[in-house]
């Protein structure tokens, strides 16, 4: 049985739901006649950055700024969506004396959200929802929410271990699949031409994956790209790339999927998957809990399988790592934050015994050797 009371929902404001870094630097450029202009890629972390990005905060005084605040690009369509799955409320930090201004406009834009749903404040942490969606990296680490969600954006790209998404439609796909979670009864096989193993670094994922394709020429790998610098253990499941030579490929929209972790990038190519299964083949993918719920809103047969492994075995995988300091220090910081996206996937298997493994993926699946 499902839970019997709907779900709730707060939603941010600003670079959620109304522009605010992207028009703040709409409004510097056409002010100050930057050149080049300036790009909303220089703004990689919040606050004051002692650079020339720091103009865009003389706007956040202005109370006209926040009355013409642009609605983001599909932000009405996705709150009706929303109200149809969870209640909605906003939460959305802004100083008092603009709170007037803010409530109107929000009253204005999205009728579909009662007024009395709406909180203003700083202390998000201490909202009692389900589900937190929010581009601020220190919103959703110390939010009290079962499910904070982070939206990827270029001030937060170094944020490490957390639920995050690139969009509306990831962010519902997301929502439909924990909202799916409750009302599980028990786990059942299901036809499926994409694997996505997902769970946290040193749960032993890659050596799964590499006993399923050892155990069938009917799987073949997915080929991922990096700008981190080639380590052991990881030869032909990552393609090398420069940071510059990777940011060019995510302007170009080649990735279903990016994210960064401990500072390096990571992403799949839509076109590869595509190519896989136009082969006859069962892909077999390697990645975080946000690629995973990319692939599944596009993809409609993906089976989420987590790797689960105790932590004294995962920090001592980490530490055996042929990878920088600061890179085990993110993979242990995130081992925790990882353990609820268990609850996301559609099987679980221990990294210990990947033949083990190997074995109980293929019987959930139905597919006999």
């Amino acid at each position: 049985m499902g839970k019997r009371f709907r779900m709730s929902t707060a939603l941010d404001v600003d670079d959620l739901l109304m522009e605010c870094i992207p028009y703040a630097i709409r409004l510097a450029n056409e002010k100050y006649k930057f050149d080049p202009p300036l790009t909303i890629y220089e703004v990689d972390r919040w606050g004051k950055l002692g650079t020339r990005a720091d103009v865009i905060f003389e706007f956040f005084d202005d109370p006209e700024f926040f009355r013409t605040q642009p609605v983001m690009e599909g932000a009405k369509e996705f709150i009706r969506k929303l109200s149809k799955m969870t209640d909605v409320f906003i939460s959305t930090s802004v100083i008092p004396k603009f709170m007037g201004i803010r409530a109107e406009r929000i009253m204005q834009e999205f009728p579909d959200i009662p007024p009395e749903h709406i909180y203003m404040g700083t202390r998000k942490d201490k909202l009692n929802v389900d589900i937190l969606f929010d581009d601020g990296m220190h919103n959703v680490v110390n939010s009290n929410a079962a499910y904070p969600i982070l939206l990827r954006r270029p001030w937060n790209q170094n944020a490490t271990g957390v639920l995050a998404v690139n969009n509306y439609d990831e962010f519902l796909k997301l929502v439909e699949v924990i909202l799916s979670s409750y009302a599980r009864v028990d786990e059942e096989s299901k036809d499926t031409n994409i694997i996505a193993l997902v769970g946290p670094s040193g749960s032993g994922k890659t050596e799964i994956a590499r006993e399923l394709i050892a155990r069938s020429d009917r799987f073949e790998k997915l080929v991922s790209y990096t700008s981190k610098a080639p380590s052991k253990n990881e030869d032909g499941w990552y393609n090398f790339v420069s940071k510059p030579e990777f940011f060019e490929m995510m302007e170009q929209g080649l990735f279903f999927e990016s994210t960064m972790y401990a500072g390096h990038g990571f992403g799949s190519k839509k076109a590869d998957v595509d190519a896989i299964l136009n082969r006859g083949k069962t892909v077999i993918a390697i990645l975080d809990i946000c690629g995973a719920m990319s692939l599944k809103t596009i993809y409609k047969d993906v089976s989420l399988v987590y790797v689960k492994r105790d932590k004294r075995s995962l920090l001592r995988s980490i530490l055996e790592k042929d990878c920088p300091d600061e890179d085990k220090v993110s993979r242990i910081i995130s081992i925790d934050d990882e353990r609820q996206n268990e609850d996301l996937c559609d099987h679980a298997v221990r990294g210990d015994d990947p033949q083990k493994a190997a074995e109980e993926i293929l019987t959930f699946l139905g597919i006999k050797e």
